[in-house]
């Protein structure tokens, strides 16, 4: 059950100037050819805007195996300005150079690596097709071979305006000299529809009013299969005339005794002038608004002007309500506020805005004993961690070493018990719901039971039931987090389509909506119990820290968050870095300018930790339609890297970095400088070097509700070879020590520790690591 982190293609929005490109050594060199050569280049146009564009190169050794190689080609029009990762360029007139680093030069046969640039052009901008791996043409040699395909949007047009909820018509025409196997639509980076032969079109339907870009990819039947993404056409939904209508984030809001809560109020199309809004409250005295009149404007009505609804403190024990009537000359909205009560009317009180704060954490007494079974494990037994459901029988309890005899309502009860003990102040229960069909579709270490095409089975046989144990009356004094479903949305943006990481299942996932339409529905199920706060994972900032993974990102949580009936509401907020490595803050790296994102382990991220990715990423999240107040989380449970008292300590000191590097080399100043020791930001599984983090806190940081342990230490990432077994889980190469990698990790080295169970299973040389390695300490 473990989260692979990927680096997927990056794209830069900026073109960087000739001191960049210096600093990044963009010279030709010499590489010596190597026998029988073979090889195979796709070449993927990542976007175009007409004047710059970006591109992904996946090189496939279908030759003998190589220790480095230099790609070359030549540019049939006038490209020029490459910036680019994963290599060095150089370019000479027409004729463009990319060598090999030193972690991706060894290519075994049959062996892949990704690399990438930016460009920019005038006039066309045709794909090159000459490419040559140390000087022996690739794809059948001389362009006579496979030829990637053409492809042009004709439908939307540049520019053009739709009304709020109309369909949208996506239309492309596409050849090539082996034939086109499908095109691909995409709107705002999230695939929307294929199809398969000519005329080739799919209506987007359920579009967000506001601005939107669509592009369509045609992908062939050669081997390999190329593909072609058309330059990105820009519409907007709401505008063009349209008349703007006003809308409420929601329209039945709670507001908590002592708290507040926000409404949005925004408009469904630009309007030609200013929007004055007249606010008015009656009802429930005890419910107040932060002001009573707004303005929408022709730049702000899609994101819209928030109002604050707060609730005093009072002694009854009824729950008021209030009306909020708002009125403009774009229409009339009414929003009704409940108080809710917290002094004996509502069982468990109304949700809180942080349900961390002021709160006892549950203690799970089967991680408890086994952590006190270990030597020093006394010291952190008494920590909250999550609890994992990673099948339907275990909200029974099976009896597995992942789950024990204890199912859902065991631990509930517990956990009421422990809320007895707790005096005055409530108790966090943390779940994990983890069981999406064809669940983790990039690796193979936390598959799970249920086939892709199993969507009815989660919802009746696992989501229903669980549904149905929290609402029970015994347990609505208890605040349940639910994080909701580790890996999976962000792999239907990163994994799929074109992309070297790509995977048939992510694939499938996509188009068949399984993750899109489970996770809305848990979010339904589970939000409407009272007492039940949502967090839906949105992996690392070694994920999807990149330009291109971000707002796609968190598009599509916003896209499954109102699938199968669920809406923006039944989010609390969201979880990063769950069950991995990456570093809470890089304090001796510090900020990330545009010279350190060029360095080898940065890679063009904009983030280099996960506080900072976290807080930025809620914004995002709320820019894409969540309300303003959710909150995020971070999984501290393995990110310490304190000194490292294991072999291997990976990769460039013996100990944890007590000031930043003096070097002025940016690639060894930053690798003497970080404390995360991976050999690369795509390992995952069982680090070594790795150490407990920091320890679960309420609100330690702006925006962060609390730091978690929701992965318990000492549960396993995967084992390190094939180990049968009857819970679905596989063997991934990613938790085998001695794997040289593949493209999610630049075919890198996996820093995987040895002798590895099953993924969830007992792992003591893995606890132990982590005590050790923990920063702060123990003591």
């Amino acid at each position: 059950m473990r989260i692979p982190i990927r680096s997927a293609a990056r794209r830069l929005t900026a073109m960087l100037g000739a001191s960049a490109l210096a600093t990044m050594g963009l010279v030709a060199v010499a590489t010596p050819a190597q026998a029988a050569v073979s090889c195979q280049v796709t070449y993927t146009k990542a976007w175009d805007n007409g004047s710059g564009f970006g591109a992904n190169i996946n090189i496939t050794n279908t030759g003998d195996p190589l220790t480095s190689w230099s790609l070359t080609w030549t540019w049939p029009g006038n490209q020029g300005g490459i910036q680019g990762w994963s290599a060095n360029y150089a370019q000479s007139g027409q004729n463009v150079t990319a060598t090999s680093l030193s972690y991706n030069g060894s290519l075994a046969t049959g062996a892949s690596t990704g690399i990438g640039f930016n460009a920019s052009y005038s006039g066309t901008n045709t794909n090159p097709t000459n490419f040559a791996i140390n000087g022996t043409a690739c794809n059948g040699g001389g362009g006579g071979g496979n030829t990637a395909p053409t492809v042009s949007l004709n439908s939307p047009t540049s520019g053009q305006s739709f009304s709020a909820g109309a369909s949208v018509p996506l239309a492309a025409t596409a050849s090539d000299n082996s034939g086109v196997a499908r095109v691909e639509f995409r709107v705002d980076g999230n695939l929307v529809g294929t199809d398969t032969s000519s005329p080739y079109s799919f209506t987007a339907t359920g579009l967000a009013s506001g601005s939107h870009s669509a592009t369509a990819t045609a992908v062939d039947n050669g081997s390999p299969a190329l593909s072609t993404t058309s330059a990105a056409v820009p519409f907007t939904i709401g505008g063009g005339g349209t008349t703007p209508v006003l809308s409420a984030s929601s329209t039945s809001i709670s507001v908590p005794e002592g708290g507040s809560t926000t409404v949005t109020y925004r408009l469904s199309a630009a309007p030609s002038s200013n929007v004055a809004v007249t606010l008015a409250k009656s009802g429930d005295t005890n419910v107040t608004i932060s002001t009573t009149s707004l303005t929408l404007t022709p730049s702000n009505w899609s994101t819209g002007v928030a109002v604050t609804v707060s609730a005093s403190e009072d002694s009854d024990t009824t729950a008021g309500t209030a009306t909020i009537a708002a009125t403009s000359s774009a229409g009339n909205v009414t929003v009704t506020a409940t108080e809710a009560d917290n002094d004996g009317g509502t069982p468990g009180g109304p949700r809180a805005d942080n349900p961390y704060s002021g709160a006892g954490v549950y203690v799970n007494p089967q991680w408890r004993a086994a952590a006190m079974a270990e030597t020093g494990g006394s010291r952190i037994a008494n920590q909250p961690t999550g609890v994992w459901f990673d099948r339907i029988s275990a909200l029974t309890g099976n009896g597995s070493p992942t789950t024990g005899t204890m199912g859902l309502a065991d631990h509930l009860d517990q956990a009421v018990i422990q809320d007895a003990a707790n005096g005055s102040a409530p108790m966090v229960i943390q779940i994990v719901v983890y069981n999406l069909p064809g669940r983790d579709c990039a690796a193979l270490a936390s598959n799970g039971e249920l086939g892709p095409t199993e969507l009815p089975r989660y919802k009746s046989e696992y989501i229903d039931p669980m549904a149905a144990i929290l609402a029970r009356p015994a347990y609505a004094n208890l605040r349940i987090v639910a994080i909701i479903e580790i890996d999976s949305l962000p792999n239907l943006v990163t994994n799929v389509g074109g992309r070297a990481t790509a995977t048939a299942m992510c694939d499938t996932m996509l188009a068949n909506r399984g993750y899109v339409d489970g996770v809305g529905y848990a979010l339904s199920k589970l939000g409407a119990v009272p007492n039940v706060y949502n967090y839906i994972d949105a992996a690392h900032h070694g994920w999807v820290g990149w330009d291109d993974n971000f707002g796609a990102t968190a598009n599509m949580m916003f896209t499954a968050a109102t699938a199968s009936g669920s809406t923006a509401a039944n989010v609390h907020g969201f979880i990063t870095n769950t069950a991995n490595t990456s570093a809470l803050t890089e304090p001796y790296v510090g900020s990330i300018t545009e010279q350190l994102r060029q360095t080898t382990w940065i890679d063009w991220n904009r983030y280099n930790d996960e506080l900072t990715f976290a807080q930025a990423f809620r914004s995002r999240l709320v820019q894409s339609g969540f309300p303003s107040n959710i909150g995020m989380l971070i999984d501290t449970s393995r990110n310490g890297w304190g000194n490292c008292v294991r072999t291997p300590c990976q990769p460039t000191q013996a100990t944890r970095p007590t000031a930043a590097s003096t070097s002025t080399d940016p690639n060894t100043f930053v690798n003497q400088s970080r404390i995360d020791r991976r050999i690369h930001k795509g390992n995952w599984c069982n680090q070594a070097g790795a150490g407990l983090g920091e320890r679960p806190r309420a609100a330690p940081a702006t925006g962060i509700d609390a730091y978690v342990w929701i992965k318990p230490p000492g549960e396993s990432d995967g084992s390190s070879s094939l180990i049968p077994n009857d819970e679905g889980k596989g063997f991934d190469r990613m938790c085998d020590p001695t794997y040289g990698g593949n493209a999610r990790n630049g075919n890198s080295m996996s820093g995987a520790l040895p002798n590895a169970p099953v993924s969830g299973h007992w792992f003591s040389a893995q606890f132990q690591q982590l005590m050790a390695n923990a920063y702060p300490p123990l003591s």
